[in-house]
């Protein structure tokens, strides 16, 4: 028997991370855009990248048992430099301390099984985060650019 969403009382929440040359972000948010729960670590705290992904999956499950309410993760969505949407690889970024072609995508699919990961580069994130919620609503074309250890654009 199918499952009526009329009589699901869960909330559907998203899991974004923006991997940044200093500090990795991660936020559970809403899907009206409301962050619920957010946490903060030195991306260079890591050396490893799989000390990274265990940092990041205890990030999660601290942020998810803050959550006070019945709810389903639809996905994660990344951010970072040099991300490739189609690959799902970090790629020769040189402002983390990982090298070459880092398969984060697949990397976070096997530490946390289950859930849908989309990388993409974080100045394109930027963009379109600004598209769907910020001051670029009303704009058609528009450019975003980032400044932080490194710098970045997001053309929309």
């Amino acid at each position: 028997m199918k499952e009526n969403k009329v009589f699901d009382n869960k909330r559907e929440l998203v899991i974004g991370i923006d991997i940044g040359g200093t500090n990795t972000s991660l936020g559970i948010i809403e899907a009206n855009g409301n962050v619920k729960s957010e946490d903060h670590f030195s991306t260079f705290d890591y050396p490893k990248i799989e000390d990274f992904i265990h940092a990041l999956r205890r990030s999660m499950e601290a942020q998810l048992e803050s959550i006070d309410y019945p709810f389903d993760v639809l996905g994660i969505g990344v951010g970072a430099p040099n991300g490739n949407y189609f690959t799902g690889n970090i790629e020769d970024a040189p402002n983390i301390p990982w090298k070459g072609h880092v398969p984060l995508k697949n990397l976070i699919m096997d530490y946390i099984p289950g859930l849908s990961v989309y990388v993409t580069n974080d100045a394109n994130a930027a963009a379109i985060g600004e598209k769907i919620y910020g001051r670029a609503k009303e704009l058609n074309d528009f450019v975003v650019v980032t400044l932080g250890t490194g710098v970045g654009s997001g053309f929309y």
